[in-house]
């Protein structure tokens, strides 16, 4: 129980820090609504995406944009509390080591997950109309929140990683750069040799192309099964290398 409340202690902790930055704030939610303001609205007619209303199509990589927009300050935050000191402080003040973690990949779930229906609403509002039944909502929930869990353990085994809070921002940016190169904005086939392929095979385009057939009402096991079998690989590469390195810097 003691650390259970440690770690809603933690949680509150980060929570009353992002909401303190509104840089962490802009990045995790209202950037991404930006970019889907400018790809549907700006660059939407010039996309060939095979009929329907490219807002259908764009919805489920925005999504994926909101996830890795708000990841860097995660990383920056961990670090800070590593090489300033924090961790030491709260040994002392007998505070759960494992409740320091526990705190930031709660805080990062809940933050990124309010940034995903943000988007999500915002869609609606700009003519979004999936075709998904409540199971497939549910499922496509699912999933999200699995890639969360996921890619909020591999941020922070970067934030324990890195030397410095800007070399951990740093450290980020390939992941945020990521969905760029997927299905996200545009389908993979669609992109030049070498991009296509890379583009086919990176993970985040069978999770966004998994939630997207999940909205239209068409998911494809094949999708679902390897964006779940990338989600697990990517969380327990993460957890294990975020837990190696807090054991050997706390």
């Amino acid at each position: 129980m003691s650390a259970i409340a440690d770690s809603l202690t933690m949680l509150r902790r980060n929570a009353k820090h992002s909401l303190r930055d509104p840089v962490v704030l802009f990045n995790a939610i209202l950037f991404p609504i930006v970019m889907m303001f400018m790809f549907v609205y700006v660059l939407g007619d010039g996309f060939d995406v095979g009929g329907g209303a490219y807002v259908d199509y764009a919805a489920p990589g925005m999504v994926m944009l909101a996830l890795c927009y708000g990841m860097g300050s995660t990383a920056t935050a961990v670090n800070s509390d590593m090489t300033k000191g924090i961790i030491n402080r709260f040994r002392v003040m007998n505070i759960s080591r494992a409740a320091v973690l526990t705190g930031h990949v709660v805080s990062t779930v809940v933050r990124t997950v309010l940034g995903m229906a943000a988007i999500v609403g915002v869609a609606f509002a700009m003519g979004f109309s999936p075709s998904a039944n409540l199971g497939q909502w549910f499922a496509a929930v699912g999933i999200l929140v699995l890639t969360v869990l996921a890619v909020t353990w591999l941020t922070i085994a970067f934030g324990l990683a890195a030397k410095s809070p800007e070399s951990a921002g740093f450290f980020a940016v390939p992941l945020i750069m990521l969905p760029f190169f997927s299905s996200a904005i545009i389908p993979a086939d669609k992109m030049g040799p070498g991009i296509r392929q890379f583009a086919e095979y990176q993970p985040f385009t069978p999770i966004i192309e998994t939630v997207r057939g999940l909205f239209n009402g068409t998911p494809s096991t094949g999708s679902t099964l390897a964006a779940i079998g990338w989600c697990v690989g990517i969380g327990v590469v993460g957890y294990a290398w975020a837990l190696a390195k807090f054991t050997k810097r706390g």
